[in-house]
């Protein structure tokens, strides 16, 4: 493969830029923190995942706008320990770099261990066990040049820069503050990359809510001093321009050039649904990027993200649809789950399996509260009106045992549609879970041990449904507010995720014969 070090290449592809209108964001949902980078006509994203697992998914794309998740990073349990993560711990912002035939993911465990990366030579995966690094702070990043590698990260709230060996980890030079941002709290991101003779290091400032902002500056050498851009912030929807835009938080970017010689960026961001709360988590965006007659970038003319679009993509042809992202999974013909789904910290070995009746999931002591490894296996909300629908079955011995359904922001918050086992037969049941707030919504008994649950998501409210006729009428058991679950008020920097999950200590088994998720 041909070597890439994020210095300015030619290409020998010949491409012609058309118009093209596209959605924002392109990956929606609970994907923050994007990087990216380019081999020949082949991009590569990578987001950050925190507490679940598997972490660090991958994504490839050869327009910039459709995306396939082509594997995860940290698929194995034996590569990194989850344990006791929650919602603000864990796998923080990743950076995925290709150089000399081999591709580097920088990332930091904040929970166990710091600063680490891994390599592969395909980027659908296998890769590599973790290579810790010496210098701290979060947000690594690498860059390569002349056969060095460089590391960067933010250990006391400025850029620090070290070189390092890209085999064994070994720091090979002192840690130097190169770049302390322009005075926005947490500077953190960095990234550097070189062009026209100059290094550009780019960081995001201002916290990962609604003052986030991107900034940059450049230096003839790597180690600065670096001048900072005169019209920073690069991009920013923390003013009036963008103060009333669906789209906030404008943040933790990265820079990709197409092999047209056209730049990108990719940024997260977020979209408020009530108020100033979201619930979908940070997101994947991008937008066209150009360097003025100064030698400084200019993201998208200096105007606010839209969620429509449109630019002069770097493809050939007419832009394919973009996906809606729905889901309609029979479980009961399939083997696996697809490369999207997640757990909380790692799956119990023995409680997830598939059957010719479906999804089984054995339940154990370990609940929705808890930041050990429930039995849960989810799926992102990417869309602030949507709905999922399960079928199940629940197998118990002992009262108290449950399954069912759950609208998930991490475990201290959460709302759960359920199937229980009771003292005379089986219920099904509403609750709400905020914070140290516990509301048990609605019981209903039923005949049997099955059902179908229904959560349904608009702007103001989760709707709480259940069928027992095999889906022909649903009946609502609940309606709660959408903010309480959002991360201003629950805190955290994930997303809804929409859990299939068990619980009980006599082990009970639940079968789940589909999944359906599609936005309304």
């Amino acid at each position: 493969m041909k070597k890439y070090t994020f210095v300015v290449v030619a290409s020998l592809m010949s491409v012609t830029a058309i118009a093209h209108t596209y959605t924002n964001p392109v990956i929606p949902g609970f994907y923050p923190d994007p990087s990216i980078c380019r081999v020949d006509s082949d991009y590569y994203l990578v987001n950050s995942t925190f507490q679940y697992f598997p972490g660090i998914p991958v994504w490839h794309s050869r327009d910039l706008v459709n995306w396939e998740q082509i594997g995860n990073v940290i698929d194995r349990p034996e590569q990194m320990d989850l344990s006791g993560t929650f919602s603000w711990g864990g796998l923080y912002a990743p950076t995925i770099r290709y150089n000399d035939g081999v591709f580097y993911m920088i990332n930091t465990n904040t929970t166990h261990g710091g600063n680490f990366f891994v390599t592969a030579t395909d980027p659908a995966g296998s890769w590599s066990d973790p290579i810790w690094l010496k210098q701290g702070g979060i947000d690594p990043s690498f860059y390569f040049e002349d056969g060095k590698c460089y590391f960067t990260s933010n250990p006391d709230d400025a850029i620090y820069l070290c070189e390092i060996d890209p085999v064994t980890g070994k720091q090979l030079s002192p840690s130097r503050k190169i770049w302390g941002g322009t005075g926005g709290r947490y500077p953190e991101g960095p990234h550097i990359y070189k062009k026209d003779g100059w290094y550009y290091l780019l960081a995001a400032e201002g916290g990962t809510e609604f003052a986030h902002m991107i900034t940059i500056a450049r230096s003839k050498d790597i180690y600065g001093p670096y001048e900072s851009n005169p019209d920073n912030p690069i991009l920013t929807h923390c003013n009036q321009a963008g103060q009333h835009n669906p789209i906030q938080g404008t943040g933790h970017a990265d820079i990709v050039e197409a092999p047209d010689g056209s730049w990108w960026l990719v940024c997260l961001a977020f979209r408020p649904q009530v108020g100033m709360n979201h619930l979908t988590g940070r997101e994947t965006y991008l937008v066209p990027m150009v360097w003025d007659d100064n030698g400084w970038p200019v993201v998208n003319g200096n105007k606010p993200i839209q969620t429509k679009m449109e630019a002069n993509l770097p493809i050939q042809g007419e832009l394919h649809p973009q996906t809606d992202w729905s889901q309609n999974l029979d479980f009961t013909q399939i083997d696996k789950l697809g490369y999207d789904w997640v757990y909380l910290r790692k799956p119990v070995d023995g409680n997830y399996s598939f059957t010719e009746k479906g999804l089984v999931l054995k339940g154990n002591e370990w609940d929705l509260n808890s930041i050990e490894y429930p039995t849960f296996v989810g799926h992102r909300q990417q869309h602030i009106n949507f709905e999922a629908i399960t079928s199940l079955s629940l197998d118990a011995s002992q009262p108290g045992s449950q399954a069912g359904l759950t609208a998930f922001m991490d475990s201290n918050s959460h709302y759960d549609i359920y199937l229980a086992k009771g003292e005379k037969g089986y219920t099904i049941n509403v609750d709400y879970w905020l914070g140290s707030i516990y509301h048990h919504e609605a019981s209903l008994e039923i005949e049997g041990n099955s059902a179908i649950l229904k959560i349904m998501g608009d702007t103001n409210n989760y709707s709480f449904l259940y069928s027992t006729d095999g889906g022909q009428n649903f009946y609502n058991l609940g309606y709660a507010d959408t903010k309480y679950l959002s991360s201003e008020t629950a805190g955290g920097f994930t997303g809804i995720i929409l859990g299939l999950y068990c619980v009980g200590k006599d082990n009970p088994e639940a079968t789940f014969k589909y999944f359906k998720y599609q936005p309304l």
